[in-house]
């Protein structure tokens, strides 16, 4: 299940981990991820010291902050696969060099 941050619906395709099944060309990629960085930014936007600990029931009510805190570590996880990755084909990555 998505992150949900914010009350507004989420696009159409996007109720689970992967991208949806019409996101298919480098260019659709992009502008799907480009997207979610925008959606990502507008919830963070909105948060204040009024709704950071709204609990998201669909998130075993885990707070709004919590969320947010999470979104921004995960893509730590990525960033260690992509270096593991260039690692693996004997590319240094640019923050190693």
């Amino acid at each position: 299940m998505p992150l949900r941050l914010s009350a507004s619906t989420p696009p159409a395709g996007t109720d689970r981990e992967t991208a949806p099944d019409f996101v298919k060309t480098k260019a659709q990629v992009m502008d799907y991820l480009k997207g979610s960085f925008t959606r990502l930014h507008r919830a963070a936007a909105a948060l204040n010291e009024n709704n950071m600990d709204d609990p998201i029931p669909s998130k075993g009510n885990r707070t709004r902050l919590l969320m947010l805190i999470d979104a921004v570590v995960h893509s730590s996880n990525h960033y260690g696969q992509m270096v593991e990755y260039l690692r693996m084909n004997n590319i240094v990555p640019p923050a190693s060099r």
